[in-house]
């Protein structure tokens, strides 16, 4: 079978390959193999090859934060999935044709899904519906403030606060993204920079903002924070800056904002099989119903995962790049 491999660390598409690898063999009894159908390529699997990652295995390593895939296999233990089944994969190393997993890292999705969809549903859209619960007890009208809003992260945070009828502040880098973020149900856009808390505050009359969420860092951390109304919180899931999170010392003294932060895994962690399961299902029936939506670019063949790896450092695009190990999808 093939697999994207890694010996070294560097540009993305000069240190990825496409391997024959052996065959994985059947599962054990605890255990789901499955045929990987599209996978993203998503900034963290860019840092992973870049070597910039906090994950850093032995090498040869495999990418691959997500994926969907249809299983081929499973073992006697394993009740809550069967051969033909469409599965997501809470694991990583996911670039390639087939994976074998434990039962319980492979999560259901229904058979109706749009597979191009389907291959983004594991990390973005439970890391908006989590930062969106998790901290801040939100009632309807509420206020939520993010950056990098144009970001696939930042348009289904837009899409599920408006299901909840709470309303957002979209920090973006260009005023052209308005009109678009708007038709998602954006309530108000606005360029960031210099006094961005003051401009804030027109916009919304002055509302109490509970809750800011942040993935630049640096000095773009510091205008959120001070955006946020005595005693909000901030949360913090990326550092798109590459610096860490800068804000003054007197927002916490004085106004006790709490800044935290976010990942994925660690909030999963704290919930059951079950209730993970529960999780992704109420996103891809969100999905199969049209509320939620990721836009793709251009899907490639695993053997051209270096022109992939190219296009998707590129700027311009429409939408995510993926990767079809098995054939087209």
């Amino acid at each position: 079978m093939k697999q994207v491999l890694i010996d070294r660390y560097g540009d993305p598409w000069d240190v990825a390959r496409c391997a024959d690898v052996p065959d994985l063999g059947e599962p054990a009894s605890d255990e789901v193999v499955f045929d990987v159908l599209a996978f993203p390529i998503n900034p963290a699997d860019m840092w992973f090859c870049k070597g910039s990652y906090r994950l850093k295995p032995p090498l040869p390593a495999t990418p691959g934060a997500e994926c969907v895939g249809r299983v081929a296999a499973v073992g006697s233990a394993v009740k809550h999935v069967k051969p033909g089944d469409l599965v997501i994969n809470l694991q990583r190393e996911n670039w390639a044709q087939k994976r074998k997993v434990k039962g319980d890292d492979a999560i259901p999705l229904p058979a109706g899904i749009d597979l191009r969809q389907a291959a983004m549903v594991r990390i973005n859209p439970p890391t908006a519906q989590l930062m969106l619960s998790d901290f801040v007890d939100l009632k309807g009208g509420d206020w939520v403030i993010q950056n990098v809003a144009n970001s696939a992260v930042g348009r289904l945070l837009i899409v599920l606060a408006h299901q909840r009828g709470l309303r957002t502040v979209n920090v973006v880098r260009r005023p052209e993204l308005a009109a678009e973020l708007k038709g998602l149900g954006a309530d108000l856009v606005i360029v960031d920079g210099d006094n961005l808390a003051q401009r804030v505050a027109t916009e919304t009359a002055n509302v109490p903002i509970k809750l800011g969420v942040e993935a630049i860092g640096g000095a773009a951390t510091g205008r959120i924070v001070e955006c946020v109304a005595t005693d909000g919180t901030v949360v913090h899931y990326g550092s798109m800056s590459g610096e860490d999170p800068k804000a003054g010392r007197s927002n916490f003294i004085y106004r006790g904002v709490k800044l935290t932060g976010f990942m994925l895994g660690r909030g999963l962690s704290k919930r059951s099989p079950e209730k993970i399961r529960e999780i992704y299902a109420d996103l891809a029936a969100q999905v199969i119903a049209g509320k939620l939506h990721a836009p793709v670019d251009t899907v490639y063949p695993i053997e051209k995962i270096k022109e992939a790896l190219r296009h998707a450092d590129q700027g311009g695009r429409n939408g995510k790049i993926l990767v079809a190990p098995n054939g087209a999808v």
